[in-house]
């Protein structure tokens, strides 16, 4: 759990720790694939994913321009990282669609 929290807290040093659990928790068992734990912004039908599951699903975000664009950003926020952690893009991804408070 702290590796994950460290690397919420590069982006969020206010990060709270109890939200970045829920998220780990909804992640559950694909967290323990390296390459499920990671989020490809350069892949398109993975883009799509995050958006149908994670924004529209979990987040009740329904219009798809507006999850599109709040992933579009988080992207471009993480680009320096090669490997883009799932928990820290999802978290980023409910703050700037400001749902942190609904998980």
């Amino acid at each position: 759990m702290s590796e994950y929290i460290e690397d919420v807290r590069r982006y969020d040093a206010g990060a709270d720790p109890a939200i970045v659990e829920k998220i780990v928790k909804h992640l559950g068992i694909a967290l323990r694939s390296r390459d499920a734990s990671l989020v490809a912004m350069s892949d398109p039908s993975e883009v799509e994913r995050v958006r149908k599951s994670w924004v529209e699903k979990k987040l009740g975000i329904a219009d798809a321009d507006k999850g599109s664009a709040a992933i579009q950003s988080v992207g471009e926020i993480m680009k320096g990282d090669r490997d883009k952690q799932r928990v820290t893009f999802y978290y980023l991804t409910a703050k700037a669609l400001g749902k942190l408070e609904t998980l």
